[in-house]
């Protein structure tokens, strides 16, 4: 059987809010032939993919949304998941990007070609897409992470992953959620709504900032409305403000005092019971695993019919869950809310650049995967990542980091095109890189701290995380220029020719 082949001058892969904003900046760059594959069935990524109850963003929409197509609702500050994945197919819509996309395609593999300078993607279908640049949107946080557990083929109940809610379970009965990050913090008010018995199994507790409401009071409501640019400056206080109170947190800054007493009052104002207030006090510094912000799930807590477990789960039985106390605790349904494999870039995808050497392989012997500005990786033409390593902001919005990351390999391409060649960032560059990422990360508390996150690899090694603020990423990207950065990478027919 022939397989299908097709060709494009860009593929993207992912449509969710990277990979649409990429796709937004090639269309508005001149570049028409380009195809954005998504293996789901619409776009969205995380968005499409949560759909536990209580789902919605910690970033106020004004700034969790694209740039070049603002959220511009006066009455919603935090709108739920299904508003989000709403307002990211409008988006699609409106931006003609929707016929440059192709969804229920997976891609499991990518080949670069020496001779030709082109990549060749393989679909889980077996089709072959040829193109000259790719550029992964994945993201980092849809690979779900479920913990291998003694006894899990003996439980009789339903058990599932919060990134893969089972819509047909009862949830009237007794409950069971594992984990405390911010999933949980959103569905355990839900769940406690309806279920007879809601039992939380808590690793190590989280620190909590109370949560504006949802919706806009009046006041913000008439000014969002009548007065001509307040939702572009409502959103660039929020950006420069998070900047300014929450990044220095990472590094023990000015703030990281008074917004751990913010915390702590704002336990002690939701828990009055000191013994359970004990159990929620986290015992390492704010900042080095995820602040919450959330003001339902401590109240939560409190319910006579919600039980909050410290004790280390021993196993799974059949009819719920013991701990290593001895006791066990029936439960009807699990939800793991255990998070996400966000360490594992591109997994799933074997991913082979020049001379054949595998992605993953180099990123295993460099001992952590690397990227310049988490963007590109010498070695792999013409190949670009929006989301990559140390690229993920902990204190802001992501959504602005994928902008800053689509505008530069916009000019990559356009360097690409100037040279009429494929470009690679410099092993010179990545070094000096590196050198001024790692002096950066040794200077957060999340090198020097003790708790363990979803960032950091068990070693301690930090992969995930960007050690400044957004606007720093900005200042950097920008002032990084592609032409001195990245080198023409001949092809072997050309270099053939040349000698000749």
């Amino acid at each position: 059987m022939t397989r299908t082949e097709t060709r494009h001058s860009v593929v993207v892969v992912g449509a969710g809010f990277g990979g649409l904003t990429m796709a937004f900046r090639l269309k508005q760059a001149g570049v028409q032939d380009f195809l954005v594959v998504e293996g789901g069935p619409e776009v969205g990524g995380v968005w499409r993919e949560n759909t536990y109850p209580g789902c919605s963003c910690d970033v106020p929409a004004h700034l969790y949304s694209f740039a070049f197509d603002p959220y511009r609702d006066a009455h919603v500050r935090y709108p739920s998941q299904s508003a989000i994945l709403k307002y990211m197919r409008e988006v699609t819509d409106r931006n003609g990007l929707r016929s440059h996309l192709r969804c229920n395609t997976r891609v499991v593999a990518a080949d670069y070609s020496d001779t030709g300078g082109t990549w060749t993607l393989t679909t889980h279908m077996g089709e072959l897409i040829h193109t000259t640049a790719v550029v992964w949107a994945l993201g980092q946080l849809h690979r779900p992470s479920t913990p291998q557990l003694w006894g899990a083929e003996t439980y009789s109940g339903r058990a599932f992953h919060s990134a893969r809610w089972d819509h047909t379970a009862d949830l009237s009965g007794k409950v069971a959620v594992v984990g405390t990050g911010s999933s949980a913090a959103q569905m355990i008010p839900e769940l406690a709504r309806t279920a007879a018995e809601v039992t939380v199994y808590q690793r190590s507790p989280a620190w909590v900032l109370p949560k504006p409401a949802a919706a806009f009071g009046r006041i913000s409501r008439w000014a969002l409305t009548h007065v001509p640019g307040m939702h572009d400056l409502y959103r660039t206080a929020i950006l420069r403000g998070a900047d300014l109170v929450l990044a220095p947190i990472m590094h023990a800054g000015w703030s990281a005092r008074p917004v751990e007493y913010a915390a702590r009052a704002h336990l002690r104002r939701q828990v009055r019971d000191r013994k359970l207030r004990r159990k929620l006090t986290p015992n390492y510094r704010l900042g080095e695993k995820r602040i919450l912000i959330d003001s339902g799930y401590l109240p939560a807590l409190t319910q006579p019919h919600v039980e909050l477990v410290t004790d280390r789960i021993d196993r799974l039985v059949p009819d719920g869950i013991r701990t290593i106390d001895g006791t066990e605790r029936r439960a009807d349904i699990i939800v793991w809310a255990t998070g996400f494999r966000a360490r594992e870039f591109l997994s799933g995808v074997q991913v082979r650049g020049r001379s054949g050497v595998d992605l993953h392989d180099q990123w295993r012997r460099q001992g952590r995967p690397t990227a310049f500005y988490g963007l590109a990786v010498p070695n792999f033409p013409n190949t670009y990542m929006i989301a990559g390593p140390h690229s993920f902001t902990p204190s802001n919005s992501n959504p602005s980091m994928k902008e800053h990351q689509a505008q530069y390999i916009t000019r990559c391409l356009a360097l690409t095109a100037g040279l009429a060649a494929p470009v690679e960032v410099t092993e010179w560059a990545m070094t000096n890189y590196l050198d001024a990422l790692d002096k950066a990360l040794a200077r957060t508390i999340w090198r020097k701290g003790v708790a363990t996150s979803w960032w950091k690899q068990p070693d301690g090694t930090i992969t995930n995380a960007w050690p400044g603020t957004v606007g720093e990423f900005e200042t950097a990207v920008a002032a990084s220029d592609p032409f001195s950065s990245f080198a023409m990478v001949a092809s072997s027919a050309r270099a053939g020719v040349s000698g000749a």
